[in-house]
């Protein structure tokens, strides 16, 4: 969620974060077997992989969480958070061999939900996730227990990580727009954004099973159906058998149909 925060509210939320509320601990570095396991156990997209596939996806995730590190923020982090943060980072990218994010240097891990001003109290946390804007620009802030109950939550189609991950593709050209411009063919940008707009309206009157809240943006809707795509893709073809086609072309081209 792209969220404009005032500079010196961010500034003083900054120092705060750095000064008082980062718990940052040794912990040991993450073996291979146990990188397995978790995505074995816990990540769909990992488990439909042939074993090339998962030997690359492995390595991915181990290069991402090699460069970002993830710090928790009055709670501890430990190895399933860190696989999860990274599988969601590498899912939609996953078909592009040589894709690096360059607009993440952190992750910051809450406990919990939070609001607009990173605060964990009282009855407005009603925030997963954020990609941070002006002094915390470049820092994803995510919540460990909705990380967790993205991947785990096997019957609903909802996951905070590849969200706010697809946010970052979304990012990369400069806009964060809806229009993935790094990974969509040209021809078909028009077609997509057509797309977006006619289940927008369709979500508005109640017709459509996509969450609501893609009715934000033309963002918002690119991440929330992305979760979708990659959490339910059987599901969404059946139910939206042109939306996910143009997501295929995005996020896994020249795969078989």
């Amino acid at each position: 969620m792209e969220t404009i925060i005032g500079i010196a509210g961010l500034a003083i939320m900054g120092v705060l974060l750095s000064l008082a509320f980062r718990k940052k601990k040794v912990i040991p570095a993450l073996s291979t077997q146990n990188l397995q396991s978790i995505l074995q156990q816990y990540v769909a997209f990992y488990r439909a992989l042939n074993d090339e596939q998962k030997a690359s996806f492995e390595q991915r995730v181990m290069q991402f969480l090699q460069k970002v590190p993830i710090t928790g923020v009055k709670t501890t982090v430990e190895d399933v958070d860190k696989v999860l943060v990274g599988a969601g980072a590498i899912i939609p990218i996953f078909a592009f061999p040589g894709w690096e994010y360059r607009n993440i240097h952190e992750v910051l891990l809450y406990p919990g939900s939070f609001n607009e001003e990173f605060g964990q109290d009282g009855q407005d946390r009603n925030i997963l996730g954020m990609v941070g804007n002006g002094p915390m620009q470049n820092v994803m802030v995510l919540s460990q227990q909705n990380v967790r109950e993205g991947f785990t939550g096997s019957s609903d189609k909802h996951n905070t990580a590849i969200h706010e991950f697809v946010h970052l593709v979304d990012k990369s050209d400069g806009a964060t727009d809806g229009l993935p411009e790094a990974l969509i063919p040209h021809q078909y940008a028009q077609p997509w954004l057509k797309r977006i707009h006619e289940e927008m309206q369709l979500i508005r009157e109640g017709r459509s099973d996509i969450n609501y809240y893609g009715t934000t943006n033309e963002a918002e809707f690119l991440a929330v159906v992305s979760e979708y795509f990659f959490e339910k893709p059987a599901e969404m073809e059946k139910k939206h058998p042109e939306l996910y086609a143009l997501l295929k072309t995005i996020f896994l081209p020249g795969t078989p149909s």
